[in-house]
């Protein structure tokens, strides 16, 4: 790729970024549109719609960033949870990374690269028609003494990343232990999920789990809940609530009267009572669910093999969580429960083996699915090249022969091709890990972030660089020895194609994430509708999307900062509009769903542990190739030193991240015990379990409630 590709690729995103940012500014001062750009404050009651007119609405203004700048750690805890914070803190942390590398590749290695010969001599006069390869550490040559500038380069961001990662880990266990402390009681941390419970003729589940825990803990045990097959009162309470709403919005909104008797799409054909119908229809829903909560609440094959355990202390879940139960394995198998609200119902299998079968397919699937996706790689990479899509499509040769297409075909196009295709990775990621027997929304999420990050790791770093360079077949991992040459040759020469998907997934993705392009086209479609069945839900921050993409610009960054520089504006670049955008997500549109207590720290670190080891991997490869043998030797020891440094930090902070330590949960039970509180808080405990399609459901005598879901 020539400077007028990428060039050409920077302005047509640089525009889009500009279109989105002014599109904001505007909308998000519509009251029609506050369901799009404010939810959370529209639900929090701290905004409302004002109808008269306003000039002011219909001229662009920055003022939120100004706002978004100024949001405190501490009122992202408040708005967001520690989860928030985390992921505040990953973008912190990687501009901090990228800052002081960006001063070291900028400033000290891109002149070295340009001032190299091997590529042929670098055109200051006619900048736009050089190669980027001139920028990258291919055009220095072979042997020379200033490749001992990339070495040094190479142990002292080591070093630097090294250190903010030990004082990240160490400040986010430290803020988790807090939020702990200033927690009040929770019931998960009061409660254990226990599945593969052994079933007997003597006795159903429920009596079974009594007596064996009130054996094993007869002083702290409490109460359970036995987990039933809910999923077709779900589906029930669901409809219901659908038709309360349409016989809600019928009487209340006036626009509506002239369709009242007809349905959304019935234009033609006999008119019939829309409010009578769906309120007779909606008893009918009443009376089934009443019916089918008798069948679950009284019939033992309703019931399934798990149960959510309480206890009367923190200390005494802990324990009952840590010990295995029961001298086989596989049964009594005991968990940590999730909050109540974050509970997934509809998890895949109580049973030991099928939820060990459950991972196995689910692990194929990925697999398959990552290979199936090597197609679209490969297409994308063909349009990097013009020869290769003059093969593929030689009646486009005079098309091409046209600068500005071409360099939009092979500046632009493969970076947004490949990004819609990685559109459909999370949603897959996140049904795979649902139906993979985790308990929680949270466990599910978690699940999906790592399927995803290791995904795009392969299909958008390594794939690309198979199908677009030497590495066209999977004999690179029949013979180890030869990684680190295949990766040196392989690596620097995608640079301008990651430079360019920076570019297109960094910048116009982070914009769009601001103009919130579905929802926006949503509300339109809404507002076109004369009927709507639409749900108003301030939505949650996608972590299972968004983390891995911040770590995967983390891998680009860390691998290509001494190989190719020029990377690194483009990414700093990107993190500085995630900072303000992100922030100003938090004010406006993202409520919390859950929270983990900053669970997702791990990932982050592991994926930089790697991303620094495959850059030693790569650097001991290109100073091999490049004849400075001794700098690929003493290149050795870093990933080794890297690996002992994760291995310190997994033994110091990560037990923190699976549990409270003993002192932390017997400190807590203390306070607690000394507040006198803690009689309501167990009557609550005792039910806070109950699945919520069990509960009571609303009588719709009384029209008022049709505006309020069944659930009582």
């Amino acid at each position: 790729m020539i400077v007028s590709a990428l060039l050409t690729s920077v302005g047509i995103n640089t525009a889009l970024c500009v279109l989105f940012f002014t599109l904001y500014s505007i909308l998000s001062k519509q009251p029609s549109y506050y369901e799009v750009y404010v939810p959370r404050l529209l639900a929090e009651g701290t905004s409302r719609r004002r109808s008269h007119f306003n000039l002011e609405r219909l001229i662009p203004s920055a003022g939120w960033v100004a706002k978004a700048w100024r949001l405190s750690e501490d009122e992202i805890l408040s708005l967001s949870g520690l989860d928030g914070v985390v992921f505040m803190r990953l973008i912190t942390f990687s501009l901090k990374i990228f800052s002081f590398a960006g001063v070291i590749g900028i400033f000290v290695i891109l002149p070295v690269n340009c001032t190299g010969d091997a590529l042929g001599e670098f055109d200051v006069g006619d900048l736009i028609s050089n190669s980027l390869d001139v920028f990258t550490i291919s055009n220095v040559k072979n042997g020379s003494n200033w490749l001992w500038i990339h070495f040094s380069a190479v142990y002292i961001v080591t070093v630097f990343i090294c250190f903010l990662l030990y004082n990240e880990y160490k400040y986010i266990t430290t803020k988790r232990i807090s939020y702990f402390y200033s927690s009040p009681p929770q019931p998960h941390q009061f409660t254990i999920l226990v599945h593969s419970i052994p079933t007997s003729s003597r006795s159903n589940i429920s009596e079974s789990v009594t007596n064996f825990f009130k054996e094993l803990y007869p002083s702290t045990y409490l109460s359970h809940v036995v987990v039933r097959r809910t999923s077709k009162i779900q589906s029930l309470l669901n409809e219901g609530k659908k038709l309360g709403k349409r016989i809600a919005q019928l009487r209340s909104d006036p626009t509506q009267q002239e369709y009242k008797h007809r349905s959304c799409f019935e234009f033609f054909g006999r008119k019939t009572d829309l409010i009578d119908h769906y309120e007779k229809k909606l008893e009918d829903i009443e009376e089934n669910v009443r019916l089918k909560q008798s069948e679950a609440s009284l019939e033992g094959e309703k019931e399934t093999r798990a149960a959510f355990v309480s206890f009367k202390s923190r200390f005494a879940a802990a324990t009952a969580f840590r010990l295995q139960p029961s001298v086989n394995p596989t049964q009594w198998i005991t968990e940590q429960a999730p909050e109540p609200h974050d509970v997934y119902w509809p998890f895949f299998s109580e049973s030991f083996m099928r939820r060990w079968i459950s991972k196995l397919v689910v692990i194929a699937v990925w697999i398959v699915f990552t290979i199936l996706f090597l197609i679209p790689v490969v297409v994308v990479q063909g349009l990097t090249n013009l020869s290769q899509l003059e093969v593929w499509f030689p009646f486009l040769k005079s098309i091409l022969t046209i600068t500005f297409v071409s360099q939009v075909i092979t500046g632009y196009l493969p970076s947004l091709i490949l990004q819609l295709f990685l559109k459909m990775v999370p949603p897959v990621m996140e049904f795979l890990s649902s139906i993979q027997g985790y308990i929680s929304h949270s466990d599910i999420e978690k699940s999906a972030c790592d399927k995803v990050l290791w995904f795009t790791i392969w299909n958008v770093f390594f794939a690309t660089l198979f199908s677009g360079s030497v590495l066209t077949s999977l004999s690179i991992f029949l013979e180890p020895k030869s990684i680190p040459q295949r990766l040196a040759v392989a690596v620097p020469a995608q640079a301008s194609f990651f430079i360019a998907y920076v570019v297109t997934s960094g910048w116009t993705s982070t914009s769009s994430e601001l103009f919130r392009i579905i929802p926006f086209i949503c509300s339109l479609m809404r507002k076109t509708c004369i009927c709507t069945d639409d749900e108003f839900e301030v939505p949650s921050l996608r972590f299972h999307s968004d983390i891995p993409r911040v770590l995967l610009f983390g891998l680009l960054g860390i691998t290509y900062f001494f190989l190719a520089p020029l990377i690194l504006p483009f990414l700093l670049i990107y993190l500085c509009l995630a900072y303000i955008i992100f922030r100003n997500q938090f004010i406006n549109v993202y409520a919390p769903k859950y929270e983990t207590a900053g669970k997702f720290w791990p990932t982050v670190h592991n994926s930089m542990i790697f991303s620094l080891v495959l850059m030693h991997i790569i650097a001991v490869g290109i100073f091999a190739l490049k004849k400075v043998s001794l700098a690929s030797t003493l290149m050795f020891p870093l990933p080794v030193i890297t690996l002992l440094f994760n291995e310190y930090c997994r033994k110091r902070f990560l037990p923190i991240f699976v549990s409270y330590s003993a002192e932390s949960l017997i400190k807590k039970d203390r306070e607690d015990q000394n507040g006198n509180t803690m009689d309501e808080f167990f009557d609550k405990l005792v039910i806070a379990y109950k699945d919520p399609a069990l509960h009571p459901v609303r009588n719709t005598s009384n029209t008022d409630s049709l505006r309020s879901p069944l659930l009582s």
